[in-house]
């Protein structure tokens, strides 16, 4: 299986499958001298593991990371970062009856036409799982970028047609409230409506909103390797996305360009800015100093305990089957970090290949 490796300059890899003994990350390109302690680490990955919510699986994991290479004494060494996180509650047993069958939404059915089998305990490399891996390596790319003054704000906009109040925004709200939610009324309106979703069985979708604030003009590529571009690709990369949009989105097919574009402007302190930031901060590929605002659409969760339709592969018919196992009935909150994580890394990726882009930069760092 290829596929598996993302980024350049800094680059991770995972490995591991939802139900194997364990899986983790190399993150390659780190450089020397980042002081890294795992509770850097680990604070991120509370905030994707399961079992600490009542709208997450019950699948009780304490995703412990353990960094096996690269970090001596709490310092970043230059070489290699390796971490695994071993898997302790899988429950096989529950896949069973779904060996010769294919889960509506997963990707059973893609999988076996691809490799000619496929691991169907949980879904192997498909499930949600291995972007535990991301969250990790992501924590090392967010250390870098915290010494660059670069920070990063995730949080769940909206979740199903409940949407966070710009009037109520509380940044602090995003770590108390179990949806991650920077507004305490629309949570607690969302919960509502979650548990009687899960009353039926069903599950929720929503939406995540990534602020990066702090990032310099001139970070990204103008042609095939926009800025945009491969943050897309990056988030993409986690399975439940099935949207993007920077700025002002899809709104921007309604405007017309002179209320789409960003007059600039000279402001008190002599900085070229924008007055307005309808780009999402990136403009031709390139970021151009504003905040980078992009939102993620993500789907309701597919393992549902409600009747569906599929086939029996084996028998040759179609048949009826309920999903049993433990499974969220909403992947957002969860996903809010995991989208944080591919955002750190593809921006140290990219701030990375900056310096390569420019001679007087190179001296900088040489001379």
């Amino acid at each position: 299986m290829s596929g598996s490796i993302f980024g350049k300059n800094f680059s991770i890899s995972t490995w591991g499958e939802s139900h194997g003994k364990a899986l983790g990350v190399v993150v390659d390109g780190c450089p020397a001298g980042v002081p890294l302690d795992i509770h850097d680490i680990q604070k991120d990955l509370n905030r994707r593991k399961p079992g600490c919510s009542p709208y997450s699986t019950p699948r009780s994991e304490d995703d412990k990371v353990e960094i096996l290479s690269g970090v001596f004494e709490g310092i970043t060494t230059g070489t290699p970062i390796s971490m695994i996180i071993y898997n302790k509650d899988q429950r096989s047993r529950d896949y069973s009856n779904i060996k010769n069958t294919y889960r509506p939404g997963h990707a059973d059915y893609v999988y076996d036409q691809k490799y000619g089998f496929r691991d169907y305990r949980g879904g192997g490399r498909s499930s949600g799982r291995e972007t535990a891996a991301r969250v990790a390596a992501g924590a090392v790319a967010k250390k870098i970028l915290s010494l660059l003054g670069i920070d990063i704000i995730t949080y769940t906009l909206s979740i199903g047609n409940i949407t966070v109040d710009p009037a109520r925004f509380d940044a602090e709200e995003i770590l108390l409230n179990p949806l991650a939610m920077p507004d305490k009324e629309a949570s607690m309106e969302a919960e509502l409506y979650l548990d009687q979703l899960k009353e039926k069985g069903d599950s929720a979708g929503g939406v995540i909103e990534c602020i990066v604030n702090g990032l310099p003009p001139g970070v990204g590529e103008p042609v095939f390797e926009k800025l945009d571009a491969v943050l897309s690709k990056a988030i993409f990369s986690i399975g439940a996305v099935k949207g993007l949009e920077f700025g002002s989105g899809f709104n921007a097919a309604k405007l017309t360009g002179s209320e789409n574009n960003d007059p600039l402007m000279i402001d008190a302190q002599g900085k070229i800015t924008k007055r307005t930031n309808k780009a999402g901060g990136i403009t031709g590929g390139i970021s151009d100093g504003s905040p980078i605002v992009f939102r993620a659409a993500i789907k309701p969760t597919s393992s549902i305990s409600i009747p569906q339709r599929s086939i029996d592969k084996v028998k040759g018919e179609n048949i009826e089957i309920l999903i049993s196992g433990r499974h969220d009935p909403i992947i957002v909150p969860r996903a809010v970090i995991v989208v944080e994580a591919m955002t750190a890394i593809t921006l140290v990726d990219y701030l990375f290949q900056r310096i390569l882009s420019r001679m007087d930069l190179i001296q900088k760092v040489l001379l």
